[in-house]
């Protein structure tokens, strides 16, 4: 947590199990603060804690310049926000969204006088004022409002600037977790194999802790392939050889009775990508299968 010399005043609206911790982090660090969420009983016991409770969203908006936003999804934003005045507001958005949902509400509270960041938070509320938990909080937009206010943002978490494009926030956020929902698949199709076959799943554990930490060099490896467009330069277990490995995969699960689902679909876009010209591609590295994922703009990313 952060030891700040000034104690910035601020509002919060939205008062969930994330806009709480938030809440509760800001106060127990000396930060004045306005609460208002729409269920007036959450925001009650924060009461106790100093927070001054606000009786309406335009109340809580005109009691601080920093204004932080905690809703549920962004139509709760326009929704909560309608109507209210927000000249001269430093509007920071702590909502879940998505990259083209964050633009338009940049240019939507620009429109009405505020200066606007998006944000991704990379953490649970149990996180939240935890430091040695590591969380931490992407943000995007107005360079200008994030600097003049870090060191309060950094109060509940830290916080990571990803540039000025209101979406980049967002964008940062959702490629995390879906990289974490792809992690967690195949640990889930590991466990999956496993049962029924007196291997306890704590057993299989560290072995697949282990597994995965070594496989971790593929990220950084991946993202270099992708700037330089060599797929071939030092490839050790190319593209055909993964290809036929699935067979193998996919061949397991089935005498284990296991469905494939959660495996398949990245093995189906191996394939085709060797289908497609499997003496151009079956020397290549796995990321070129990705490839196969860009549809159209933006980016329009072609690989070798």
């Amino acid at each position: 947590m952060t030891d700040n010399t000034t104690k910035h005043p601020l509002t919060l609206l939205g008062l969930g199990d994330m806009g709480t911790a938030l809440a509760r982090t800001w106060l127990a660090a000396g930060h004045p603060l306005t609460v208002w969420n729409r269920t007036a009983a959450k925001a009650a016991p924060l009461a106790a804690e100093g927070a001054l409770l606000a009786a309406d969203p335009a109340a809580a908006v005109a009691a601080n310049s920093l204004v932080v936003v905690c809703l549920l999804d962004d139509a709760g934003v326009g929704s909560v926000l309608d109507g209210v005045d927000l000249t001269g507001k430093d509007l920071v958005n702590l909502t879940t969204g998505t990259p083209a949902e964050g633009r338009a509400r940049a240019a939507w509270a620009e429109a009405r006088g505020a200066r606007f960041v998006d944000a991704g938070i990379m953490a649970t509320p149990t996180m939240i004022g935890v430091p040695e938990a590591g969380g931490y909080v992407f943000y995007s937009g107005s360079r200008a409002l994030f600097d003049a206010h870090r060191a309060t943002l950094e109060v509940p978490a830290g916080a990571r600037y990803v540039g000025g494009d209101p979406g980049h926030a967002a964008l940062h956020d959702v490629a995390l977790l879906s990289a974490m929902y792809g992690l967690f698949a195949g640990v889930s199709h590991a466990y999956a194999l496993i049962e029924g076959e007196g291997i306890a799943p704590k057993d299989l554990a560290p072995l697949l802790s282990e597994w995965l930490g070594a496989m971790g060099f593929f990220v950084a490896d991946a993202a270099e392939r992708l700037t330089s467009k060599d797929l071939t330069t030092g490839v050790v277990s190319n593209l055909a050889m993964q290809v036929a490995a699935g067979g193998t995969l996919l061949r397991t699960a089935a005498e284990q009775g296991v469905g494939a689902e959660l495996i398949s679909p990245y093995l189906d876009l191996m394939r085709r990508r060797l289908d497609a010209d499997p003496a151009a591609h079956g020397g290549e590295d796995t990321i070129g299968a990705i490839a196969l994922l860009r549809t159209g703009p933006p980016g329009g990313r072609k690989l070798p």
